[in-house]
């Protein structure tokens, strides 16, 4: 595995952070490691949209899109 260093770490970030680590019977080390690992295993907005598009294999245009948010509308 790689090592990360973070400089600059605000004191009472880190202090939080040792806390919550404390808190979880995990070294902050750990701790970090597991919400690094987590954030990643989340896809961006920007990612899911591109998997989305690419998943969906139709072309939409915005005129599509404000029709049929019209037509749900109407059919209320």
């Amino acid at each position: 595995m790689t090592a990360l260093t973070i400089r600059d770490v605000p004191e009472n970030t880190l202090a939080i952070l040792k806390a919550r680590a404390a808190r979880t019977g995990k070294s902050l080390q750990a701790y970090a490691l597991d919400l690094l690992v987590g954030a990643a295993a989340r896809p961006t907005l920007a990612e899911a949209a591109a998997r989305a598009e690419a998943e969906a294999g139709t072309v939409l245009s915005p005129s599509d899109v404000l029709g049929a948010i019209d037509d749900a509308r109407s059919g209320r």
